[in-house]
């Protein structure tokens, strides 16, 4: 079982590379809020749905001293070809082997992909990626089951909000990151 990271614990620091060669260490963030949001894999739509959702609101999460860093267990050249044709304005981090994924316990499971398909929602949102453009799109080599989750971390570094999604369409409300944004 993977252990899952609680509010007040530091967030676990780590080194990677965003889809164009850029370090990213989360520890050049320290003075800065960040939400750390964890998809599936760069084709999903409901995935990309959500990082048009975040783009939206990242100027003035950025103007307010919080920055985002998404990252999608998909090799580089598919976030190029998929969720990187957003041209999101944050670091897009490809993880294909999972390390970013094991440090923050980020959770695999076939029963939550179920529940998300039988859950009466999905269709609606699934409805809204397709109306901003995403279409349901396998992406070969993908881990399926690969659960989302989102963490606001704080200007020290600590942990103030994990959220593991329950469904694959169950993200942390977007007020909430807004009230996070703007508090002190």
């Amino acid at each position: 079982m993977i252990k899952h990271i609680q509010p007040g614990m530091p967030a676990p620091d780590f080194t990677a590379a965003d889809i164009y060669g850029n370090p990213i260490a989360l520890k050049d963030y320290q003075g800065r809020k960040v939400l750390l949001s964890f998809f599936r894999f760069s084709a999903c739509a409901l995935c990309n749905l959500r990082v048009h959702q975040l783009i939206g609101r990242f100027p003035a999460w950025q103007s307010q001293g919080m920055d985002v860093i998404a990252v999608f267990e998909s090799p580089e050249p598919n976030m190029k070809q998929y969720v990187g044709t957003q041209a999101a304005p944050f670091p897009l981090v490809a993880d294909p082997m999972a390390l970013v994924y094991r440090l923050y316990g980020v959770e695999t499971s076939e029963e939550k992909v179920q529940a998300t398909l039988a859950d009466g929602d999905t269709k609606n949102v699934i409805a809204q990626a397709a109306a901003v453009g995403f279409k349901l799109t396998p992406e070969e080599g993908s881990n399926f089951h690969r659960i989302p989750a989102e963490f606001i971390i704080d200007e020290q570094g600590i942990v103030q909000i994990a959220h593991y999604n329950r469904l694959l369409t169950d993200h942390l409300e977007l007020a909430s990151i807004d009230r996070f944004a703007t508090s002190l």
